[in-house]
């Protein structure tokens, strides 16, 4: 009996520990900093405190029914088949509780889709696996990727703390505007999501869907691909970086190449904006800067950028040490279209190949990155062609197209 009554204490002392456990605000909603996923926050613990207080009250019924009208105290019970008053009872109450909890639900959800009257557009594209930012009203456009080493996502070296949810060119954005996001995909499903922004939506090829907010304060926003979207999935993370839209306004004149990137507002370089959570910091003086003057490359200098490419962009199917997995992702290593004519070669980075796995790289790299991968591939795992491809080939490729 004591062996009994003790298992049931330790049951009961679990209990109340997972429960303290669980109730640790960071597996809830966040709040986020804008206008709009308060709104969710608030409609979310709205209906969840409606939903406890159902289960207290349905619980509690059952536990009292339970405790003092069981069997074993004599109870003898009634015997009836029908109540009308009570079957009126028990159906206008969740009527009420649900019309209760649908008028606010449905002012969060027109709320969410007034798209109206935008201080900026942001068309965004999924692609597999990065993100593609173009600011409709400035006539900017770059590709953001995920900026975490290669030897750290392979268990190389040790992860540090934002393990993928680091990217090479972050999204900046003016706070206290409204930005709607044009959101769609290049070839599969993805998720554009950032929690603290209260955005989360699909992008589907041939579609476009739209979101909004608006941003309270200055910060660095991080949310991720919340899709299955192939074997690189993990890695489309997303950074928003807002500013003041004077240092916006600094950083699209140095995107539109009418200041150079050391005349940039101080703000942007020297001091990078830090969230008041301490979640990091990072300049949005990492965002791309205008395209370099053609130049001619070296080999060396070539093979160490494309290596880098290739290692982000390549490796994933064709493998680091280029045997790839046959039939599916072919070889780089020996193979016909390395080895092969350099002509080839750039049309199928640059446009992929139908009916299989290959995709078009060509309006997700620029002709520097593209040229040094080619050149690498060229030249890598044994294959020693002795070939460069220089940007230059790269542009006149594409006006060929």
């Amino acid at each position: 009996m004591h062996i009994k009554q003790a298992a049931q204490c330790t049951l009961f002392s679990l209990l109340l520990t997972s429960c303290s456990t669980y109730a640790d605000d960071s597996i809830n909603l966040t709040e986020g900093i804008s206008p709009l996923s308060h709104d969710i926050y608030n409609l979310h613990m709205t209906i969840f405190w409606v939903c406890v207080a159902i289960g207290v009250v349905v619980f509690g019924v059952m536990i009292y029914s339970i405790l003092f009208h069981r069997k074993s105290r004599g109870v003898k019970p009634a015997h009836f088949h029908e109540h009308f008053w009570l079957e009126i009872t028990w159906t206008l109450i969740p009527i009420f509780i649900l019309i209760s909890m649908a008028i606010p639900a449905t002012r969060v959800l027109i709320h969410m889709h007034d798209f109206s009257e935008p201080d900026i557009s942001i068309k965004v594209t999924g692609y597999q696996w990065r993100w593609q930012y173009e600011y409709l009203d400035y006539g900017i456009r770059f590709f953001s990727n995920n900026a975490t080493p290669y030897d750290q996502m392979h268990g190389h070296a040790k992860k540090d703390e934002y393990y993928l949810r680091e990217v090479d060119h972050p999204l900046v954005l003016p706070i206290h505007k409204k930005i709607r996001f044009l959101i769609t995909s290049n070839d599969v499903i993805h998720g554009w999501w950032v929690p603290d922004l209260g955005v989360k939506q699909d992008t589907i090829p041939g579609f476009i869907n739209a979101a909004w907010t608006r941003i309270n304060r200055p910060g660095i926003y991080r949310g991720q691909c919340s899709k299955l979207c192939g074997m690189n999935h993990a890695y489309m993370p997303i950074v928003v970086v807002a500013v003041t839209e004077k240092d916006f306004e600094a950083w699209v004149a140095q995107q539109k190449g009418v200041v150079s990137s050391s005349t940039v507002v101080p703000a942007l370089n020297a001091k990078p904006v830090t969230l008041p959570d301490g979640r990091g910091s990072v300049s949005p003086a990492q965002v791309p800067a205008p395209a370099a003057l053609a130049q001619k490359w070296t080999l060396p200098d070539l093979m160490k950028k494309g290596e880098t490419v290739y290692l982000g962009m390549c490796a994933t199917c064709h493998k680091p040490d280029g045997t790839g997995s046959p039939p599916i992702f072919p070889a780089m290593k020996g193979s016909k279209v390395a080895l092969g004519p350099v002509k080839n070669h750039i049309d199928t980075v640059m446009n992929g190949k139908p009916g299989t796995a290959m995709q078009a790289f060509k309006d997700q790299y620029s002709d520097e990155e593209l040229a040094a991968v080619i050149t690498y591939e060229r030249n890598a795992f044994g294959n020693n062609t002795n070939t460069v491809v220089q940007p230059a080939d790269i542009t006149a490729a594409r006006q060929k197209k």
